[in-house]
């Protein structure tokens, strides 16, 4: 088995850059269910409220469930972004600006209280992290590529 050593190209700051901007988006989500939290009197350690309990609870929760979407899907969005940043930097900022902004609408459409609201434009997400896995998955076929050759 031969050993590889990756150089990461310089256009590959934008890649950490783009997780810089998630990191924002991320906190800003955070501080919007802290103040839905104060808004439909949600206390901690409740994650969710509950409908007997809480007649304004479907809206609490839909900016809840929001950010925890985000946050579920966060770990595979950075590894896509960093792995396939390695071999298609631009391309892999590019499709995480994208992921980024429609994340942010996904959010403000799911916090309306209509879930189906958070796919009008907050669906592109699912596409550009579609895009993301083909960039990781491209940079594996090349190392094996590479290592065959």
């Amino acid at each position: 088995m031969a050993s590889t050593a990756v150089e990461l190209p310089s256009e590959y700051g934008y890649v950490v850059l783009v997780l810089v901007f998630y990191y924002i988006l991320n906190m800003w989500m955070a501080f919007q269910v802290g103040k839905a939290r104060k808004k439909y009197k949600v206390f901690y350690p409740t994650m969710y409220a509950v409908e007997s309990e809480n007649k304004e609870a479907k809206l609490f929760n839909c900016v809840q469930r929001g950010h925890q979407n985000s946050l579920e899907s966060m770990p595979v969005f950075f590894v896509m972004v960093l792995v396939g940043g390695i071999q298609h930097p631009l391309i892999s900022a590019a499709l995480g600006v994208v992921y980024i902004v429609a994340r942010f609408f996904y959010f403000r459409g799911y916090s309306t209280g209509v879930p189906e609201n958070r796919l009008k434009i907050g669906g592109l997400n699912f596409l550009a992290l579609m895009g993301l896995v083909l960039c990781a998955a491209s940079f594996g076929i090349h190392l094996i590529i590479r290592d065959v050759l």
